[in-house]
């Protein structure tokens, strides 16, 4: 494997030597006593220090094809896999936008197709070095029309899963709305038809089995599955 890059051991070592390892946060928040109440009252703090460390511009140094580890991915289910059928499929943009879309996965594939190979990293513990190929979110937001009060993304899922993100980190360019692993098709078990893939992001932030895009103005009140449970919003890397 490549060593980080210097810019994320640098990020790193900053959260880790300033208390605010989004890591140990959400690690704290799977058992320790009182980590809830911990966890909520650095949280604020803790998003505020990730967001002015993000360069939403700059990209994450990725791995040659060679560094794919194929069997390192591990599934994991939030609630059941869903059944979609792939013909019906479509992705809902909407929201803050001024031109929604409607969108089927083969509208999605005629769009250039942006390829990465990089590290995705489990809050679990557990890190896999992927080939992902998709399309840019960036590109789709901007074929939406966002509005310029649209400062959040929500990403809801056919499983009931939901999530949020910054808009900095969603028009990051390595963020993408993949339909491809390792060079052949997304299987179901890994978010086919449709899923988010970027390395800024904790695996718990990169939502499988997307079906709608959200833009919005305002955090609801429900800010993500987990993240109601306690984790931190942030996510990043």
């Amino acid at each position: 494997m490549f060593p980080d890059s210097p810019r994320l051991w640098q990020r790193r070592q900053f959260l880790q030597l300033s208390g605010l390892s989004s890591i140990g946060l959400l690690l704290g928040g799977c058992g320790l006593v009182g980590s809830d109440i911990i966890g909520k009252s650095f949280e604020p703090l803790n998003q505020s220090v990730e967001a002015l460390l993000l360069n939403p511009q700059k990209l994450v140094p990725e791995f040659p094809a060679s560094a794919i580890e194929p069997n390192a991915l591990i599934i994991n289910t939030f609630d059941i896999t869903p059944d979609i059928d792939v013909k019906a499929f479509r992705l809902i943009i909407d929201g803050e936008v001024n031109r929604p879309l409607n969108l089927s996965l083969e509208q999605l594939q005629i769009m250039p197709l942006s390829v990465m190979t990089i590290r995705h990293v489990c809050v679990e513990g557990w890190a896999a070095i992927v080939q992902w190929g998709g399309v840019r979110l960036r590109d789709l937001v901007a074929l939406a029309q966002p509005k310029a009060n649209a400062r959040y993304i929500y990403f809801k899922s056919a499983d009931g899963y939901y999530e949020s993100w910054d808009m900095p980190s969603a028009l990051h360019p390595q963020t993408l709305m993949v339909y491809q692993k390792n060079g052949n098709p997304l299987s179901v078990e890994n978010g086919a038809p449709l899923r988010v893939a970027s390395p800024i992001k904790l695996g718990y932030k990169q939502s499988k089995w997307v079906t709608r895009i959200t833009l919005v103005s305002e955090l609801l009140p429900e800010k993500g599955y987990w993240e109601d449970q306690g984790y931190e919003w942030f996510g990043g890397l």
